[in-house]
């Protein structure tokens, strides 16, 4: 792989409950176990953090592949959820992904074949690929 950018994070405290800052001091967040964890809730917390990233970087993908076919990509969104869970029958935890995507001004098969698309050139798909499962779901499309 040709090294195009590198971000840099530094995560301190109690892992889950401490904070979490970039190098350059763009990002510098409080991190809190969620309350369904047993967590105080208060913070954010490193799936919320992934499943921002992941939003945002197919929304990037999914609008590039857009534009090189010339797609109306009016109104385009993606909502990103991460489930975080024991692992079956082993030891550890895992994550899963959930990806619903909106373009409301395509049609359906235009819309399924962009987000295919996109989902190869994804970083993130491409570094989830074959390690946790990913739905992708077309939510809202042109009738």
């Amino acid at each position: 792989m040709k090294t195009l950018y590198t971000a840099e994070a530094l995560a301190s405290g109690e892992g889950r409950d401490g904070n979490a800052r970039t190098r350059d001091g763009k990002l510098d967040v409080t991190l809190a176990s969620p309350m369904e964890l047993g967590g105080s809730g208060e913070g954010t917390n490193p799936e919320q953090l992934f499943a921002a990233g992941y939003a945002a970087c197919f929304h990037s993908a999914l609008r590039l592949v857009g534009r090189k076919e010339r797609a109306d990509l009016r109104d385009s969104a993606v909502a990103a959820k991460i489930h975080f869970g024991a692992l079956d029958g082993g030891e550890g935890y895992g994550l899963a992904a959930e990806l619903e995507i909106a373009l409301p001004a395509l049609d359906k098969e235009t819309a399924e074949a962009l987000m295919d698309k996109a989902h190869r050139i994804c970083p993130y798909s491409n570094a989830t690929r074959g390690n946790m499962d990913v739905a992708i779901t077309l939510v809202e499309f042109a009738a």
